[in-house]
């Protein structure tokens, strides 16, 4: 069973825009044995954040039902939950004038118009998240995500692991892409991540692989005229890095990485018998590449 709700205060003399209202709920069933979530947020702030509540899906927002343009839908796949939501404010600029905007500077206020959406922790996810413009905050702290996808065009996604809780269940892939925004995201050794897929238009992209990962990375990217910024982990930990890179684009390597061969590269910790390696294989054409040692 799903629920569509919208609670509307009636009465008082608090602005509409103050009053944060429940927007959507998707209940837990019996049935369900994971979630497929594709949540598309094309204006405003998105937050997402773990819950201890059951529900699977909880949506709040200080805006009413009838001020933004949305779709919503919820069906049973099989064992797995599938809920798809779009969600757009009303009355927003063009996304060809935001992104001349982004381009050529602007003193347009920030929208104070938000979402807040609560995932519980007891169900495993399948996210699938896609940003048009506007901010993005994501805790994944102590969820079960078995997979993750990350859309941004031009919005600022910040992606972290506020508690420092480890997912619960090993990720099968962790999948960012910039177009023009931008995405930070801290903590990649918390994600249990089989691979990591990142991709680079004109926008700006942070991994931080700082910490010791819990699960040994595959990181697999590619970089257009963006730029790409990795923090590497202790020393003790082995590296690898594969860069096919051409005359246009710019490399700033870390001094803990030495050329061992052509195009590829390793710190000290690194042999060939070495078992847990994080692995990196890049490509760049016209945009820049760093790589950043732990301080």
């Amino acid at each position: 069973m799903w629920r569509l709700i919208a609670l509307v205060l009636v009465g008082g003399s608090v602005p509409v825009g103050a009053q944060i209202k429940k927007q959507f709920s998707v209940e837990k069933t019996n049935a369900c044995k994971e979630v497929y979530l594709k949540l598309k947020a094309k204006t405003g702030n998105c937050f997402i954040r773990p819950s201890q509540n059951e529900d699977l899906l909880n949506i709040y927002s200080n805006q009413n039902l009838e001020e933004y343009t949305h779709s919503f839908s919820n069906e049973m796949q099989g064992n797995t939950c599938a809920v798809q939501l779009s969600l757009q404010q009303d009355n927003q600029k063009g996304v060809g004038q935001k992104i001349s905007y982004r381009v050529f500077g602007s003193e347009e206020a920030p929208s104070d118009k938000f979402w807040k959406v609560y995932l519980t922790d007891n169900t495993p996810y399948i996210l699938d998240l896609d940003y048009g413009l506007g901010n993005a905050n994501i805790d994944l702290s102590g969820l079960a995500v078995k997979k993750l996808r990350i859309n941004t065009a031009s919005a600022d996604v910040s992606i972290n692991y506020g508690t420092g809780l480890e997912n619960k269940v090993n990720m099968d892939t962790f999948f960012v892409k910039v177009d023009m925004g931008s995405l930070n995201a801290r903590q990649l050794n918390l994600t249990r991540s089989k691979v990591v897929m990142a991709e680079v238009g004109f926008g700006n992209m942070f991994l931080d692989f700082a910490s010791k990962p819990t699960t040994y990375n595959r990181v697999i990217g590619s970089v257009g005229a963006g730029n790409l910024t990795i923090q590497l982990p202790d020393e003790e930990v082995p590296v690898l890095v594969t860069i096919n890179e051409s005359w246009l684009c710019s490399i700033n390597l870390s001094n803990s990485l030495k050329k061992i061969a052509p195009n590829k590269y390793a710190n000290a910790a690194y042999s060939k018998d070495s078992k847990e390696v994080l692995i990196f294989d890049l490509d760049v054409s016209m945009g820049k590449i760093i790589f950043r040692e732990k301080k």
